[in-house]
């Protein structure tokens, strides 16, 4: 009984220090970790570069794709700064772009019976249009130039049984378009709204602008559903031809959209 005795305190001290391995191995995780995850999770389409940091609190240089075998890139200026706070009732996430954020975006996600919610605080942001060309076709055919103001208010996702409920609203206006597709420069201004509920419904309209869009939809059952129609004023139709037919299917000098 003795040498069990004896080695006895062997195998706590071994026990504690493998423990505090894999603590030190968890806080200080390095921020590829987090990296090699968001490249997987979003099938190759963003991509953390040039990371610095740990996965809790870090940064890096974000850039789109349009995934795997993809020529197009769009890298967003500036850092992209993290912050995440795990804690046993969900985590919290904090997102600063110093580049396009007027103040950080706080997400908090919480488990839920047979799902999960995520809750996004009330933001405002600013993006260069231009980002959109590096997630491929077909906006790398349109390369949209411009300002993407963003803005949500009470805006919650939540999952459970296999269905995304969205309650709140979020606001997207495209500010002074503009695509080598046409000479014309700038195009117009837009809005997209999104309003959550049971279904979630979709509104586009036009700003101001040459080029009018118009149009509303809903996501009902996972499936979206959305009909517009597009057009140009009368003294730059021709300028913008080329878009028109891109956007939807002619009818005479307008363009149908329908999605689903």
């Amino acid at each position: 009984m003795k040498p069990m005795q004896a080695s006895t305190p062997w195998r706590w001290a071994l026990s504690g220090a493998l423990l505090g391995l894999m603590l030190s191995v968890l806080v200080f995780a390095p921020a590829r970790w987090l990296s090699a995850l968001v490249q997987r999770a979003s099938a190759g389409q963003v991509l953390l570069q040039e990371t610095r940091g740990t996965v809790w609190t870090g940064s890096a240089r974000v850039t789109l794709t349009g995934g795997a075998g993809s020529q197009e890139v769009a890298t967003l200026p500036g850092r992209l700064d993290w912050h995440l706070a795990p804690a046993l009732t969900g985590a919290t996430l904090q997102l600063n772009a110093e580049c396009c954020m007027q103040q950080a975006w706080a997400m908090r996600m919480q488990p839920r019976w047979n799902g999960f919610q995520l809750a996004l605080s009330d933001a405002q942001s600013q993006w260069p249009a231009r980002l959109l060309s590096g997630l491929g076709t077909p906006w790398n055919t349109v390369q949209p130039q411009g300002e993407l103001n963003l803005s949500t208010q009470g805006l919650t996702l939540a999952w459970a049984a296999g269905r995304l409920q969205l309650s709140g609203a979020a606001q997207l206006d495209a500010m002074n378009l503009s695509s080598h597709l046409s000479t014309l420069r700038p195009m117009g201004s837009y809005r997209f709204n999104l309003t959550g509920g049971t279904p979630v419904k979709l509104a586009l309209t036009t700003l101001q602008g040459s080029l009018q869009i118009s149009g509303s939809g809903q996501w009902v059952g996972g499936q979206l559903r959305f009909n517009g129609e597009a057009s140009a004023v009368a003294e730059h139709q021709a300028a913008l031809s080329n878009l028109l037919n891109l956007i939807g299917r002619r009818q005479g000098a307008r363009s149908i959209i329908k999605v689903g």
